[in-house]
Order: C-alpha cells, then structure tokens, then sequence
C-alpha cells in the first residue's frame, strides 16, 4: 500500500497509454453506422449524411481507442469492402434489424462474406441489430438463426448484440465485450 501512495506521490506523469485498435465498420446504407460511430463520439446528431465513401474515427474508451474505419454500405461501393480490411483488428457490422425481407438477406451475404474473407475470418467480429425501437425489429435469436451464425461463425470470435441510438450504454457495453476479444487475442501466445 505504501508503494502506491509512494508512487503517486512522486511518480507524476501521464498514465499509461490506451492500446489502440484498428477495427473496420461495415454495413448496408441504413444500417445506422455512422449515426451509431457520431453518437459514441459525441458528435450531434443533426446533420448525418450517410457515408458515401469511407471516414475514419478514433473512438474513445476508458480502457482503449478504437481507430474505426467505417465502410459506406451502397451497391457500388460495397464490392470494394476488401480493399480496406488490411490491417483491421476487428469488425463491427450494423444491421438493420428493422429492415425489408431483400436488404436482410443481402445484410446477410455481406456478413457470410465478411466472415469467410482471408483478412477477416480470424478476427474478433461485433454484430449489432440496430433499431431495435422499431416495431418491425427482428429479435437477436431471429437473426442469430436468419443468419446462420451458429454454424457459420463456429470457431470464431463474434458477439451479437441488439441495439438503437435509444440506449447508448448498451452500445457502449457492446464495444466494451469486443475490446475484451481484442485484449484477448493481444495476450494470445502466437502459433507458429
């Protein structure tokens, strides 16, 4: 104990730094991506236009800074996804838990992609069912089974949380369980 008093007496300084993470946020236009990204970074929420490119933003959190790189979600744009996951340490994928029958099955695609592709498929993923206040959200167990995360994702580190800009320590606790997976593979011993 009096090491600690000691220390904090005399050993003023900056406290350690933050591990930083590189993680890619991809979904459909609509998903909710940057609303979601602006909210934890406590930007406004008015005036969001969805990303029609690609924007990048350090996201901080008490025990880490997450450097994400959201991916715009269009057509046209979703083809070049992969040209951007070098690199990442992780993935975020937003869904629109509330969205129509065709963008739910393309959702799905992305994701089936996303988890098979040679930069991705071992890194930790964090599904979130966005707008979960929507009266036409699909449940967490609805899309875990729509999406055939069990066989799909077995093996694999991911967690699906639900979600909506309503409750933002649900989100904020979402990315908390993902900085555990990122923490944890930094302590992996690696295989040769």
């Amino acid at each position: 104990m009096d090491y600690l008093c000691f220390r904090a007496l005399c050993c003023k300084g900056p406290p350690p730094p933050r591990p930083e993470y590189d993680l890619v946020c991809i979904g459909l236009t609509g998903s909710g991506k940057t609303s979601l990204l602006s909210q934890l970074c406590s930007e406004s929420p008015e005036n969001i236009v969805s990303t029609t490119g690609f924007s990048i933003k350090a996201v901080p959190f008490q025990n880490a800074i997450l450097n994400i790189k959201e991916l715009g979600g269009a057509d046209n744009i979703r083809k070049y996804w992969s040209r951007y996951y070098q690199g990442s340490q992780g993935v975020i994928f937003v869904l629109d838990s509330a969205s129509s029958e065709d963008d739910l099955e393309t959702a799905r695609n992305e994701l089936h992609s996303a988890l098979q592709h040679p930069q991705l498929c071992t890194l930790p993923f964090l599904i979130l069912a966005n707008h979960q206040d929507k009266p036409a959200a699909r449940s967490v167990q609805e899309i875990k089974k729509y999406f055939e995360l069990e066989p799909l994702a077995r093996g694999k580190r991911w967690i699906l949380k639900p979600c909506s800009l309503d409750d933002m320590e649900a989100v904020k606790d979402s990315f908390s369980l993902l900085i555990n997976l990122l923490e944890e593979r930094d302590f992996e011993p690696s295989r040769m």
